[in-house]
């Protein structure tokens, strides 16, 4: 299993940016796709969740009405659309598949969101 995150930078307080995660290894439209965060000296929190096939998501209240996860399943990739950002959503951004308990609970190697002006 191999999950690659990209898109990550420095943004202005308001600005966006969009993640995106590509996924190899297994067959990604038979799995839930989730976006965690974890910012300095903080625990790794959930942001954002898809299902399989894209039909349902979920949201931490931290990010709801300002962030957007969805999925290209020709693709086998994950996005997030992160609008309206603010300073507290500097963190990293990791990409994750849980495939337990016949599978792998896999993580990619993070990208970096840093909201600054």
């Amino acid at each position: 299993v191999q999950l690659v995150e990209s898109g990550g930078g420095l943004v202005q307080p308001g600005g966006s940016l969009r993640l995106s995660c590509a996924a190899s290894g297994f067959t990604f439209s038979d799995y839930e796709m989730t976006w965690y965060r974890q910012a300095p000296g903080k625990e790794r929190e959930l942001v954002a969740r898809i299902t399989s096939r894209g039909g349902s998501t979920y949201y931490a209240d931290s990010v709801k009405g300002r962030f957007t996860i969805s999925r290209d399943n020709t693709k086998n990739t994950v996005y997030l659309q992160m609008n309206m950002l603010k300073p507290e959503d500097t963190a990293v951004y990791y990409c994750n598949v849980d495939r337990r308990p016949l599978g792998s609970n896999s993580w990619g190697q993070g990208t970096q969101v840093t909201v600054s002006s």
